[in-house]
């Protein structure tokens, strides 16, 4: 039976001590042999991997050789430095490796809806009193951050980035577990993220229409 796993942010090749060094690599070649070793050490010959982005950077040559010793068939949700020139090198000389590739791209896993994309989605369905399954999972890149989670208060955004999870893809039944613990944690309620001027939306809303706060249209799911 083929895994599913899920990954980002390789950045083979890339250069700037900015990106390795927090890592906690010396050199970008450290970097990518350890992400190669650590990548193969879980992804069998017949697993599936979705790369939500940002491949490599500076050498694309070099790029396409580390891309040639991973194992499993690769999915890629471009990410922003994914030009059409690595997008075409990628898709040319791994044939059979490399199986297809989208801006986003939804998938559906054991009833669950889960939206793959390289920048941070909100994503439908993110209001209170639904049941877990009717939730709209986001599994993002592009943040470089060091937790699982954007939002806090938002266990359905989700960060695949090989910065979270020590340099190795993360397996789906992984992330489902993540997000359903963070779920229970909160009480099943996640907080509406509020713009920064604090505009009350639910309140002119209300005042207008004459309606509970509870009876609003859910704009924060669908922002």
């Amino acid at each position: 039976m083929k895994d599913i796993f899920f990954v980002s942010d390789t950045h083979f090749g890339h250069r700037p001590e900015f990106l390795w060094k927090p890592r906690g690599f010396s050199s970008v070649e450290e970097m990518d042999e350890a992400i190669i070793e650590n990548w193969n050490k879980v992804v069998k010959q017949g697993d599936i991997v979705y790369h939500l982005g940002d491949t490599m950077l500076n050498d694309n040559a070099h790029g396409l050789e580390c891309f040639k010793r991973l194992n499993g068939q690769i999915f890629l949700i471009y990410g922003n430095h994914d030009t059409d020139a690595r997008k075409n090198l990628l898709f040319t000389e791994l044939r059979g490796k490399m199986l297809g590739g989208w801006y986003a791209w939804l998938i559906k896993y054991n009833k669950l809806s889960i939206y793959m994309s390289h920048y941070p989605t909100l994503t439908a369905n993110y209001d209170s009193g639904k049941h877990f399954s009717q939730h709209v999972i986001n599994l993002h890149a592009h943040t470089h951050q060091k937790t699982n989670f954007l939002n806090p208060t938002n266990p359905f955004m989700y960060h695949v980035g090989v910065d979270s999870h020590n340099c190795t893809p993360v397996h789906i039944d992984e992330i489902i577990s993540d997000i359903r613990q963070r779920w229970e944690e909160i009480g099943h309620l996640p907080t509406p993220v509020i713009p920064e001027d604090n505009y009350p939306y639910d309140k002119i809303f209300s005042d207008k229409y004459n309606v509970q706060p509870q009876d609003t249209y859910p704009y924060n799911s669908i922002i």
